[in-house]
Parts: structure tokens; sequence; C-alpha cells
């Protein structure tokens, strides 16, 4: 994973105005990621882009992470050419993580710890679509694969064992919290909106998703009142008759514009007899408050204008960041654990075409040296294939060890390489697999399994790691 890259910006580095640019819409995906690929050193590549975060992840070609500095510049120059952004306002906004960084990064941005709004949900989502995206495209592999894979199942770890996307932290939602806690069952309250300002009808809308009954809206501008009605399914009235709305409803949301108050607490006191005493909660999100303070004194009324939703918000969030620090922990125990893991993979390749041609070079000589022992037994043959097996396993042995080790350090990749030109692995060498299955059936062990050396773990069965599957969770 050391030449994994995750390159791109977000709300902390680039304004909306950047973002906006370069943000790439579901239907243009496709032909962003055939760009991405054709990249010259190109591997894999993924895409991700929402409203807040635009960013390219990417395994380039090659070994080791000097490789990847010049695919890194043309990912640069093609974020410029594709969304016509001049490098000069680009390049200060863009932020490159590599290997362990980008590893990192990637499971807290699907585990929603580098989310504008701490813990959101939505931002799985949109990660499991950005990972679905790439591979309909083709244009993912065995590391991104694995990788995408495994910042799935962090996130949904982080979210089984905190709290963190938990309570609401926008007011709109806060005001759905504390009706929930009031009523036990929204499904049969009648919801009143007085007036039609932003967060009042977001409030609205929560809580006809939360399962509302019935919701009437109250605006002096009727035809914004009768639109938002029918959009939600509710019933628009007219501005005078809020009052009168009042007695039948469970919950009201005032969010008008008023200069001063436009409910008194004698007007409440009045309803609240004729209601016998049937709890109301009132929603005050205007500024100035649209409800006398001392509405909030009478039995059975629930009053909370937008410093007591505030509140609850910023209580909200304070509960979030100690749950984070539990998140953060989690992230780094199995960033941890992926990175061994995927280092650990990264050497069976090798040990792998070590282990064949040497076994190959061995049943080679050894089928040249029965060929001219004519009167061996069968015993004999066995005797002498049970050597041959040990000798090349003990002179293996030390270079299987050192390989597995430096998979491990940043410089791993490097050392693989140079063994693999050190043993030739790379070039050709005359196919065993017929021959391996001739002498096992007469008994013969293959290479790769019995005899000395074979404490050495994965040393004598490389095709072990292998059978896991290319995508699987790492």
């Amino acid at each position: 994973m050391n030449n994994v890259i995750v390159m791109g910006v977000s709300y902390k580095t680039a304004p909306v105005e950047v973002r906006e640019r370069l943000a790439v819409s579901q239907r243009s995906l496709a032909d962003a990621l055939e760009g991405l690929r054709g990249l010259p050193g190109s591997d894999e590549v993924a895409f991700l882009s929402t409203c807040n975060r635009v960013e390219v992840v990417a395994r380039p070609g090659g070994a080791g992470e000097r490789s990847s500095d010049p695919f890194i510049a043309e990912v640069r120059g093609f974020l410029s050419r594709h969304h016509g952004i001049a490098r000069e306002v680009l390049d200060p906004v863009l932020y490159v993580h590599a290997g362990r960084d980008a590893v990192r990064h990637l499971f807290r941005v699907a585990s929603s710890l580098d989310s504008m709004i701490l813990g959101e949900p939505q931002v799985l989502g949109q990660f499991k679509g950005a990972f679905e995206a790439a591979m309909e495209a083709g244009t993912t592999g065995p590391v991104l694969n694995r990788l995408f894979q495994k910042a799935i199942q962090v996130a949904k770890r982080v979210r089984t064992e905190t709290r963190i996307a938990e309570n609401a932290v926008s007011v709109s939602y806060a005001a759905v919290e504390l009706a929930k806690q009031i009523f036990d069952d929204l499904g049969q309250k009648e919801v009143l909106l007085i007036g039609a300002g932003e967060m009042g009808e977001l409030a609205a809308r929560h809580l006809v998703a939360a399962g509302a009954k019935r919701l009437l809206v109250a605006s002096r501008t009727i035809e914004r009142a009768a639109g938002l009605a029918d959009e939600l399914g509710g019933r628009a009235i007219s501005f005078e008759e809020f009052p009168a709305a009042l007695r039948e409803s469970d919950i009201a949301i005032s969010c008008t514009d008023a200069p001063r108050t436009i409910i008194h607490a004698e007007t409440v006191q009045r309803i609240m007899r004729e209601r016998r005493g049937r709890p109301i909660f009132f929603i005050d999100i205007a500024v100035p408050r649209d409800i006398d303070a001392d509405v909030g004194d009478l039995e059975n009324v629930y009053l909370y204008n937008i410093d007591d939703l505030q509140a609850v918000v910023d209580q909200n969030l304070d509960n979030r960041r100690v749950e984070a620090e539990r998140a953060e922990a989690i992230v780094a125990q199995e960033a941890d654990a992926f990175l061994d893991r995927s280092r650990g993979l990264s050497a069976v390749p090798t040990i792998t075409a070590l282990s064949e041609k040497a076994e190959a070079v061995r049943r080679e000589e050894l089928s040249k040296t029965f060929s001219r022992l004519n009167g061996i037994d069968e015993k004999g043959r066995q005797a002498i294939d049970a050597l041959t097996q040990a000798i090349v396993r003990k002179i293996l042995h030390p270079a299987i060890v050192a390989i597995k080790a430096e998979a491990g350090v940043s410089e791993g990749e490097a050392f693989i390489a140079a063994a693999r030109r050190l043993f030739n692995l790379d070039e050709s060498f005359p196919p065993h697999h017929h021959k391996a299955g001739k002498e096992r059936e007469s008994g013969s062990p293959p290479l790769e399994k019995g005899g000395s050396g074979g404490d050495t773990p994965g040393e004598g069965s490389p095709a072990g790691p292998q059978s896991s599957a290319p995508g699987g969770a790492g």
C-alpha cells in the first residue's frame, strides 16, 4: 500500500467556488475515471465527489513511493485541464496523502471523522457509491478493491462500537428529537408551521418524515404556504387562522420575520383551557422571537427557542467529539492491521515465484539424474527426492525470511523488486506442473510441503495467502 495516494480538496482546504468546479456528476463520472485511468503511470483509480470534498484515489504503477511523484504531477494536470481551473488556483488547495496516511485518511472519510458535520450518516453511502462506480468502470483492481472494502467495514465498526452518529447536530433536527422526548408517538400528532422560514421548513420536513399525522402551514404569503403544504402532503391556511389552529395542534413551529412577538401567554392560556390541558410543544426558531417567554411557564406547555435548540446541538456535538476519540482509535488500529496484512500479501507473488522456480530447476535436474541411475529402485528415488527438497528449502529459507521481513518496512517494495531481479523471477522458466503432478502420484511430496525449514510461517505454502479473493477485506 506504499504507493496508494489520495489527492484532492475538501471544505478544509478549498472554498465552495473551487469545490463546485471540481465536482463530477454521476452522469460524467465514467468519463472522469476513464481520463484518470488513461494517465501515464496509472494502474488503479477511483473518484469521490461530494459537496464537501473531491478526491482521486489511485494506485500508480511501479514499485516504491518515489514512483508516485510523476503520477501525482499527471493528476494535477488532469484536474486542471478537465475542469478548466488554472494551476495557480488549483495547486495551493490540493492535498496529497500517500501510503499509510492515504489508508488512514480513507478510513476516516468513510467513518465520517473528516466530515463538516462529525458523524454524518450520508458520507458512507457516497463512499460506497464512488467505489461501485469505479468497479463498474473497471478502473479498480485488487489493491483498491481491498482498500475500499476495508474502509467500509471500518466505518460500520465505528457506527457499531461508538455513538458518533447519535443525537441531533442541526437546529431543525434537534426540534424533532425534543418532540420525540415529549411525545412518545409522533404518528398521531398534528404539526402547525407558522411562517415559512428555512429552518422552520426543515423542522416541519423532519417531523413529517418522522411520521407526524398532519401538517398545517400558515403564512402571510398564501401561495408560499400552499406550495409547501402540497409538497409535504399538508394543508395551507391563512396567517390569521393560526391562533384557532393551535387548539388542535400538538407541535407548533414559529419562524416568521415579525418585528415582535405574535404569540402571547394570555392567548396560549385560553387555548390550553380549551384543550383541557393536553400538552403542546412550541418551537420558536424566529429571530427576534415570535413567542413570549412567559408561554413556557404555563402548565403542559413546552417552549424551546433558537438558543435552547442550539444548546442541545452544542451538547450533542460535544458528545460526538468524545465518541470521535474512540472512533479515531478504531481507525488507527484498523489501518495498522490492514497495512501489516497488505505488506505481507505484497511478498506472496515473489515468494511463490521463487519457490516455483526453484522447484522447476530441482525437478529438471532430478529427472536428468534419475535417467542416469538405471538400477535405482522406488525407495531410492524417494530418498533422493526428499534430500533435494530439503537442500533447496534450506537454501531458500534465508531469502524467504528476508523478503517477508522487508515487506513490512517502507522500502519493502524496492527490496522485493531487487529480489526478483537477483533470482531472475520475471524471466520465463520451464513449466513443471505436469511433472509435479506425476511425481505426487508416485508418493513424492511437493517442495512447498513437509521437510525441514517449514517452521517459517507461510514459507512452505506460498499459495495459501494467494487463495484470498483479490477484493477481500484485507
